[in-house]
């Protein structure tokens, strides 16, 4: 077997499909989670989205305590948490309570984005200048896992003391500057948001001041891959993201859709194009063809480990693309 590039992680998006309701989303989630500790997947990561038919992770929270009871070793974290829509106390809480039931596996991923629009935000109880707070909201929230001081008169319970480790998500340099500025381990979403990858992570690297949580850099890099016995196989598994990337933009999210054999009669060519570059950092094809795609993604990219999305429609079918995947990249 092939040795290891690098650590490998999933993203779950916890899909409800045109065959599936929420309830069996989540417990494909939990399925697939129980089977990629097995494979040798790091992490298991699940992301706030609202308002989203066809994503049901929106209380990342509970998810995340329903796939821990699941698992046995895999990390479970937030991939991520949109800290302006939350209290930072409130998330304490909740990820320290994670963390008490399931010690040492617990991540904390943080974005200021909103996972979601302007008007369900509303909906949240909260305005777009919150995000504005972020970094301030991150302190706060470590302040909140570290262990509490003699004579602190708030204490997130029971949290305290748990000092789950955080980490920065972004798709731009505000994330990467403030990652670097905090000490912190940096994600970059360059499966949807791949255009600044590069100077994003040479900024990170470059102005990394060393934290009590990290020494030295540690980046993720995201990245969407599929894999199949054939590359043709894996390019027609991929139309179901195509799809879904093409009916954002055309204001009619939904339930995530079957595979066609002809996204070309799908999309117009400016979709085509729009979809293209927000899924350039992608990987389709056989075992052979993904590990060496994902080495070349590596090599230019020196990511310390790879965070992957593997959008298949049918469950059974992702399972094997998530195994091929590991097998390929000797897991």
């Amino acid at each position: 077997m092939a040795s290891p590039i690098v650590p490998l992680s999933i993203l779950e998006l916890v899909r409800v499909t045109e065959e599936t309701d929420a309830r069996q989303a989540l417990l494909n989630a939990r399925d697939l989670a129980a089977h990629a500790e097995d494979w040798g997947y790091g992490r298991i990561w699940v992301a706030e989205h609202h308002n989203m038919s066809g994503i049901a992770s929106a209380a990342v929270s509970v998810v995340l305590g329903h796939i821990g009871a699941g698992t046995t070793k895999i990390r479970i974290g937030a991939g991520g948490i949109m800290l302006p829509n939350h209290a930072p106390y409130v998330i304490a809480e909740q990820f320290g309570t994670l963390e008490r039931l399931f010690p040492g596996r617990v991540d904390l991923g943080l974005g200021r984005a909103p996972g979601t629009d302007q008007l369900t935000l509303r909906a949240l109880r909260r305005k777009p200048e919150d995000a504005d707070r972020f970094p301030d909201d991150v302190l706060e929230l470590q302040a909140f896992l570290a262990p509490a001081g003699e004579g602190q008169r708030i204490r997130a319970v029971p949290a305290a003391g748990t000092e789950v480790p955080l980490w920065i998500l972004g798709s731009s340099h505000f994330g990467a500057s403030l990652a670097a500025m905090l000490g912190l381990p940096y994600s970059f979403a360059s499966h949807f948001a791949p255009d600044v990858l590069l100077t994003a992570l040479e900024m990170y690297r470059a102005r990394f001041q060393p934290s009590e949580q990290l020494q030295k850099p540690y980046a993720m890099v995201g990245v969407n891959v599929i894999a199949a016995e054939t590359d043709a196989e894996a390019r027609r598994l991929a139309t179901t993201q195509q799809m879904s990337f093409v009916n954002m933009f055309r204001g009619a999210r939904g339930l995530s859709q079957p595979p066609i054999d002809d996204i070309e009669a799908y999309w117009t060519p400016q979709e085509k194009a729009q979809v293209s570059r927000m899924l350039a950092r992608s990987v389709y094809g056989s075992p052979q063809t993904v590990r060496a795609g994902l080495a070349a993604l590596v090599e230019e990219t020196k990511a310390d480990e790879l965070i992957i999305v593997s959008d298949v429609y049918d469950h059974q079918t992702r399972l094997k693309s998530l195994r091929l995947i590991s097998e390929a990249m000797g897991l």
